[in-house]
């Protein structure tokens, strides 16, 4: 069983992402990442009655 993340877990996270991507793309790479986890938020927000209405 996976139990909660820890700081030095995220760290070693971290430190492969910025072996895999480099420090230069990492700011772009967190932000594509943020603006997924955003949109991913709005869309379970949604009502789904509205979907429907806009369908028809």
């Amino acid at each position: 069983m996976i139990g909660p993340v820890g700081l030095p877990e995220l760290l070693i996270i971290l430190f492969i992402v910025l072996l895999v991507f480099g420090a230069s793309r990492l700011p772009e790479v967190m932000g594509g990442l943020g603006k997924g986890i955003r949109n991913f938020k709005a869309s379970v927000r949604e009502d789904p009655s509205d979907k429907t209405k806009a369908d028809s």
